[in-house]
């Protein structure tokens, strides 16, 4: 049983995802590189010798770690969209002996390379078997302890994704039944006044109800996601009047850009929560929203909170939770911060521009119900 075998265990690769980087992206190739060169370091510092006598091991030393660490990295390129559709273990064990396989055949070419070209007095005094089976040996033990390392990686980032899945449900779970109530509060109130309002206002709280209940976490249009807002935002209207104010600052927002889905309605949801209803004045909201060149930035601010404990540790758990959502699908790339500033709360998201399309959930940019 290989190293691999033992290391990681048999799951098949979900929706086409694979546990190995993508050794086709620019950074991965840079720090394949840049590892390369530190193990060729250290088996360069590894037996007794001169100053002079160093560098020149270096030297080869580095030539030949490179070539098979860029070899490996290409040849891992290519065969990704036809490992993506193995087994784990399989993508394992293949790519574990594909590395091996190119250390002995490389190293094999080294040898009658330096043969031919007269330079055999600057390799290793070993056996022709002993200089390949020492370089297999060092290939075995770096690749099996990389490719766990990815495991564990990968893992660890499904790990991640699921957490943030369930404590969103929970945070969910939580928030709705508040919500729900003082919605059909408001529409028994307009059911007798104003019927085709009342009928309206239930349209678009079944339509904000489907849309959170199927909620997968899949990026959506960014159009669908303000869709969903302003209808949020119509039924708040409705039920808080002259107490909350909205004011949109949207720009022209490219058609491909896309949000992970239910991003911007919870914090919304967080600033009627938190910044308005403890109020007995009115307050206001704003929404801005700004295309960056390679980024979408929203900024959603509304009356700093005072309110008790239980709230405030509510709009935290609401917070982390989107902040380990963007994570978990851009990485490093996107970021949420707070700030208060003169007794107003800002919530900050930056999300890098992507142009891929998303599936339309088919709602409007002008939802039914009134107009804010």
């Amino acid at each position: 049983m290989t190293p691999e075998q033992r290391a990681i265990p048999s799951q098949t690769s979900k929706d086409g995802e694979l546990f190995l980087p993508d050794f086709c992206n620019i950074r991965v190739v840079f720090l394949v590189v840049l590892i390369a060169e530190l193990l060729a370091f250290v088996l360069a510092l590894a037996p007794q010798a001169t100053a002079s006598d160093l560098w020149e091991r270096l030297g080869i030393i580095s030539m030949f770690v490179q070539w098979v660490a860029l070899v490996n990295a290409a040849l891992l390129c290519g065969l990704r969209p036809l490992l993506k559709s193995q087994r784990q273990t399989t993508v394992a064990i293949s790519s574990f002996l594909l590395i091996q396989l190119v250390t002995a055949l490389l190293s094999e070419t080294t040898l009658r390379l330096a043969v031919y070209v007269g330079l055999e007095q600057t390799l290793p005094a070993a056996s022709h078997g002993d200089f390949l089976l020492h370089n297999i040996a060092i290939s075995a033990i770096v690749s099996a302890v990389a490719l766990r390392y990815f495991y564990v990686q990968y893992q660890l980032k499904r790990n991640i994704e699921a957490k943030s899945r369930a404590r969103f449900e929970a945070l969910q779970a939580r928030i709705r039944p508040h919500f729900l109530f003082n919605c059909m509060n408001t529409i028994a109130s307009l059911t007798r006044t104003q019927p085709a309002l009342a009928e309206e206002v239930t349209e678009d709280l079944a339509d904000l109800f489907r849309i959170s209940m199927t909620d997968d976490g899949n990026e959506v249009p960014i159009h669908d996601e303000l869709a969903l807002c302003r209808r949020y935002l119509n039924i708040e209207k409705l039920r808080l009047g002259e107490r909350l104010n909205i004011r949109w600052e949207i720009d022209e927002l490219p058609e491909a850009a896309t949000v992970p889905s239910l991003t911007l309605q919870p914090l919304l949801e967080n600033a009627v929560y938190h910044g308005i209803e403890p109020r007995q004045q009115a307050g206001t909201i704003e929404i801005i929203g700004h295309h960056r060149a390679d980024a979408i930035e929203f900024i959603i601010a509304n009356p700093a909170p005072k309110t008790s404990s239980n709230r405030r540790n509510g709009n935290h758990m609401a917070l982390d939770n989107i902040r380990e959502r963007l994570k978990a699908t851009y990485g490093d790339e996107a970021s949420l911060t707070t700030e208060t500033v003169d007794e107003r709360y800002y919530v900050a998201i930056r999300i890098p521009y992507s142009s891929t399309p998303a599936p339309s959930v088919n709602l409007s940019d002008n939802p039914s119900g009134p107009r804010l």
